[in-house]
């Protein structure tokens, strides 16, 4: 059998035309070789698989052959590599600096690689720093290295630097097209789109990987293929999920969201890639920016079919909520439920069918709506009334019997208006007559339309709902509360509400608490209480009386003395215990 050499080897580039991705850099270094403007100390920095070692061989047999015009030779015996990560200490650069001094038997340079420079101690590099800056005619150094931020400032400011950069995905893919046509493979573009962008700007990261796919494709290489092997959720299942989306289908979300959990994908891998398909739909809005899709065609004509069907509001909503939930992800103690949340809040954008329930209002709002034929014999009968007490013209209130008492009352002014043909707001206000406070017959007057108004409310009130409820009923609902206030992050209040269990006197609430302080926070927040118990309760009658009683507030044991004598009115034998095994506290 053949032996087997990896793409990254087999297609590493021997000239600089061959290398992919850093035209600056490889023009800039034939120049200075054509021009004899090298310098003595080069430093290659970069990520990893971008061509630093690669570009330093060649660099190394170039300068030979452009000294010597013999290109059939190698200079293997002019080139010493030195792999800095295990050859580190003050010896192996003292034994580099011995063999510096030898002038090259063949050529004219003696070329010194020394890869991950940065792992180098600094008793190393402070040995290295006279060499490297007055080296020999003969000889030149290269370092490179993935971190330069660990090299010391004083051989960075020896070295002419050269910063690599990321190689992009369309270099990428278009290099691995051109390997796969020399191999004889049959590959997709969105396939190889696939490979470039998972090896994140490392061509030898994206060698091994197509080497991997092909082992399992075989000599087909298919988008279905690359991301069953490299287990990575393709664009369909993000075409279909903004499907389900812009359908407010919540449930099929869930189920699909389930479906790759189950098939091994991380829940926040899958929001980060939400995100970023809405990024991508939102660049296909505008054709000036369509550019930025880095994928095949085939790929980018389904991001212009989708995007003119997704609202911009609904994708610049959602990459907010998907990039929240990304940062929340690491820090969530249920990330499954924070996904889940997020994808039915995505899918809740567009829906505006919800029925709007007032089932939260102790009265419900339709309570408080006017009959448009009773409004009009209500206007018709104020527009037959006299001048002497003139009534304000109607505004807004909510209270529907307060109008119907002050209906009574003639006006002038409403009957030179007409009424509207229909009641465009839902409730309707009518203040009482203007009565003057200067006169004995106004105090009267006045008088008579409070003792009415009382009489009114008090008969609104018996017509709201009185449900009679036990003290069990009663104690539930208001463990209820608690528990909603514990929900809500209001810990203090539910604590205070747990300290004693209430009592019920008729419809009256009764609870006793150790201090004041307690009882001012339950005042404060009794309105919310009371609107709970009431509806839960179906009892609008109910009071709630606080009270302190600072005798039974409680008594805390510090001392070992202290638990003992609590301990032992609990259980006297424990007098007799201590006794008889003569125990000491």
């Amino acid at each position: 059998m053949e032996h087997f050499v990896v793409s990254a080897r087999k297609y590493r580039p021997a000239t600089f035309e061959d290398v992919v991705g850093q035209q600056a850099i490889t023009n800039t270094l034939e120049n200075a070789i054509a021009h004899n403007h090298l310098a003595q100390a080069l430093l290659f920095t970069g990520p990893r698989g971008v061509g630093k070692t690669t570009c330093a061989r060649i660099l190394a047999k170039r300068i030979n052959e452009e000294a010597t015009g013999n290109v059939d030779e190698d200079y293997a015996f002019n080139i010493f590599e030195l792999d800095a990560a295990s050859n580190n200490s003050v010896d192996d650069i003292r034994n580099l600096i011995d063999q510096v001094r030898i002038p090259p038997q063949v050529g004219k340079y003696k070329v010194y690689i020394i890869d991950e420079v940065h792992m180098l101690s600094s008793s190393a590099f402070n040995a290295f720093l006279k060499t490297l800056e007055e080296p020999p005619k003969h000889a030149i150094f290269i370092l490179a290295t993935t971190e330069k931020h660990k090299i010391l400032p004083t051989i960075l400011s020896r070295c002419q630097i050269f910063d690599f950069k990321r190689i992009t995905v369309k270099d990428i893919r278009d290099h691995l097209m051109v390997i796969a046509q020399r191999e004889g493979i049959a590959a997709d573009e969105d396939a190889l789109q696939i490979i470039a962008q998972k090896a994140d700007g490392a061509l030898r990261d994206a060698l091994s990987t197509f080497d991997r796919v092909v082992s399992f494709a075989g000599s087909t290489l298919t988008r279905k293929a690359v991301t069953e092997n490299l287990n990575v959720l393709d664009y369909d299942t993000y075409f279909e999920v903004t499907d389900r989306v812009l359908n407010n289908d919540i449930p099929g979300l869930l189920v699909q969201f389930n479906e790759l959990l189950a098939r091994g994908f991380d829940g926040h891998h899958f929001i980060a890639g939400l995100a970023s398909h809405f990024r991508d739909l939102m660049v296909c809005k505008n054709p000036a920016t369509i550019p930025l899709l880095e994928v095949g065609e085939q790929t980018k004509a389904k991001y212009k079919e989708q995007a003119q069907n997704t609202p911009f509001d609904l994708l610049l909503k959602g990459i907010d909520m998907a990039n929240d939930c990304d940062l929340k992800y690491k820090t969530s103690r249920n990330p499954r439920l924070l996904v889940e949340l997020c994808l039915m809040q995505v899918a809740s954008i567009t829906f505006d069918g919800e029925k709007k329930n007032d089932g939260h209002f102790i009265i419900p709002p339709s309570y408080f709506k006017v009959d448009p034929e009773k409004r009009q014999a209500l206007l018709a009968r104020q527009a037959e009334g006299t001048k002497e007490n003139p009534v304000p013209e109607p505004s807004t209130v909510t209270d529907p019997i307060l109008a119907q008492a002050t209906s009574t009352q003639p006006t002038t002014q409403l009957a030179q208006k007409s009424a509207p043909p229909e009641v465009k707001k839902p409730m309707l206000k009518i203040d009482g007559p203007h009565v003057s406070g200067l006169s004995l017959k106004g105090l009267k007057k006045k008088k008579e339309i409070q003792q009415k108004k009382s009489a009114q409310d008090e008969q609104h009130l018996k017509n709201l709902p009185a449900e009679t409820f036990t003290e069990i009923d009663m104690q539930a609902a208001w463990k209820g509360y608690i528990v909603k206030l514990h929900a809500k992050g209001e810990k203090i209040l539910a604590s205070n509400m747990e300290t004693d269990t209430p009592s019920l006197d008729g419809s009256k609430i009764c609870v006793e608490f150790p201090n004041e302080t307690m009882k001012v926070e339950l005042e404060r927040a009794q309105h919310g209480l009371l609107e709970y118990l009431k509806r839960k309760l179906n009892n609008h009658t109910i009071e709630l009386q606080i009270t302190v009683n600072e005798a039974a507030e409680r008594k805390y044991a510090y001392t070992t003395r202290e638990k003992f004598e609590k301990l032992k009115g609990l259980n006297p034998e424990l007098e007799l215990l201590r006794k008889t095994f003569d125990l000491d506290l």
